[in-house]
């Protein structure tokens, strides 16, 4: 009988991670979470550890007899320079250290296209995994519903719903590009892997209008023109890999399920 790959788990309690968990689990894994606050209640699908990109706090204990690393952490709204560039830097010196097999790591579609400053530490942190001895797979995933939804969510209490509605997007479900990632936390690195992407690419005039009539909503949206190299690329189309259509679940399912799911 094969021994379990011992499994590293980092941004356990974001929303992938939390897909993640039992999928790594259910795959046969022996998976140790991280949290800087592991949640108060815990399931049998991880052991809980903590430690701290930011300073490196707990690094060298969470790798200890690690095989697998399923990167997942990082801070769209917070110091991503600090937790996704320099924090990376720190767990892959502790994962050669501890010797791991496979650094996975998860990047988002249209980071080495779109000058956003998150987007621009995430390929920050792809050249430092690259650059790394430690065996690696990089895989980039299109946003996750969740993600746009928490975007037009925010925009509901207005009386008007300003958007850029040529902006181009692909979201996925978050299990579905969870299930693709676990895929690749084997034992044997693949370096660069294909993209990960939802079943549609849509504008953000289609999301939000789907956005709206599921929530029988009767705000008007408006065009908003936004300049600059930002824009352009996600007009182009560069956070999209439509080649790479690997999900099921369409936005509009998604919101029907969401729906469904919170007037139960």
């Amino acid at each position: 009988m094969n021994e379990p790959v011992r499994t590293l788990l980092t941004g356990a309690t974001g929303s992938l991670g939390r897909e993640l968990r039992p999928r790594l689990h259910r795959a046969g894994h022996d998976v140790r979470a991280t949290s800087r606050s592991p949640p108060s209640e815990t399931d049998d699908h991880a052991e809980w550890v903590t430690f701290d990109l930011k300073d490196g706090t707990g690094l060298s204990d969470a790798v200890t007899g690690i095989d697998v690393v399923v990167h997942a952490a990082s801070a769209p709204r917070g110091d991503s320079e600090a937790v996704d560039v320099r924090g990376t830097e720190r767990l892959l010196e502790a994962a050669a250290t501890a010797g791991v097999s496979n650094f996975v790591y998860v990047s988002i579609v249209g980071v080495d296209e779109i000058p956003y400053s998150y987007y621009e530490h995430k390929r920050a942190a792809e050249r430092i995994v690259e650059r790394s001895p430690v065996p690696a797979t990089i895989v980039r995933a299109t946003q996750f519903h969740e993600f746009v939804f928490g975007l037009l969510d925010g925009l509901s209490w207005a009386p008007i719903w300003p958007l850029p509605i040529d902006f181009q997007m692909q979201p996925i479900e978050t299990g579905e590009a969870a299930a693709a990632i676990v895929d690749r936390a084997t034992l044997e690195p693949a370096g660069w892997v294909p993209p990960v992407g939802g079943p549609e690419v849509r504008t953000v005039g289609e999301l939000a209008r789907a956005y709206r009539d599921s929530r029988s909503a009767r705000r008007p949206i408006v065009p908003v023109p936004v300049p600059g190299a930002i824009a352009r690329g996600f007009r182009a189309g560069e956070a999209t890999c439509p080649e790479r259509t690997m999900g099921s679940v369409t936005w509009k399912q998604w919101l029907e399920k969401t729906k469904t799911d919170s007037e139960q």
